[in-house]
């Protein structure tokens, strides 16, 4: 059985606190250099070596006016690049996220807000270290990372497609009418600047994701696509 994700697929998937609470964050300071780097929306110049997709979610959102969707998680933000750079790697730019996922075992939807860090000077074992940390530290059941790798790289059976012009909204009705992308992809992700859709997959799944994307009205011509190794830590 495939586990499914807490925090995604961009964080992908979905964890449940006691009671449905969602988990308090220690705000912690917010220097200048911290809150700068917020949405940028995945526009770079240059890919990062990896990327860790997290939140600090544990309630179930189905309403997509719920209040708690409108947070920046820049306090948030601050304490993730903290607990990164404590680790010896280097934390990059950062996206905040809107995301629909399915969980399979609920048989149900929620909202959520997460964030997409960049990460460099970061191997594999060092990404999945940081991640578990970061997993404990947010009470997650999993957090999910991509290392990017040469597309003829062995390791790279995973594929990031980010597409634009797909709001949360068409993502989730998306998600409700289509059971096969949901028990395959668990859900996805929608940059709050710009609205780039962005979703994460098996590489054997590139035919699934460009019909989903066709169904969101995405222009698959327009489409990004990378190629790395992508794991569910936790």
């Amino acid at each position: 059985m495939k586990r499914w994700p807490a925090a995604l697929v961009l964080a992908f998937g979905i964890t449940i606190g006691a009671g449905g609470a969602r988990t308090a964050v220690a705000a912690g300071s917010h220097s200048p250099a911290c809150v700068a780097d917020a949405s940028p929306g995945h526009t770079r110049r240059h890919l990062p070596e990896a990327e860790i997709f997290v939140t600090d979610n544990t309630a179930v959102i189905s309403d997509p006016n719920d209040p708690r969707l409108n947070t920046r998680l820049n306090g948030f933000a601050c304490e993730v690049r903290a607990i990164i750079r404590a680790h010896g790697s280097d934390p990059e730019k950062s996206s905040l996220l809107d995301g629909v996922f399915w969980s399979g075992e609920l048989q149900n939807t929620t909202y959520e807000r997460s964030r997409d860090f960049d990460v460099d000077d970061i191997d594999a074992a060092q990404l999945n270290h940081v991640a578990d940390v970061l997993r404990k530290r947010f009470a997650q059941e999993s957090v999910l990372t991509f290392e990017y790798l040469r597309i003829d790289s062995p390791r790279a059976d995973a594929i990031e497609v980010e597409v634009p012009g797909v709001d949360v909204q068409r993502l989730h009705d998306g998600l409700a009418a289509d059971p096969e992308a949901r028990d395959r992809l668990f859900g996805g992700s929608v940059t709050v600047r710009g609205g780039k859709l962005i979703l994460v997959a098996d590489r054997a799944d590139a035919g699934l994701v460009q019909r989903f994307v066709g169904t969101l009205g995405g222009d698959w011509s327009k489409a990004t696509i990378h190629y790395g190794d992508r794991e569910f830590v936790g």
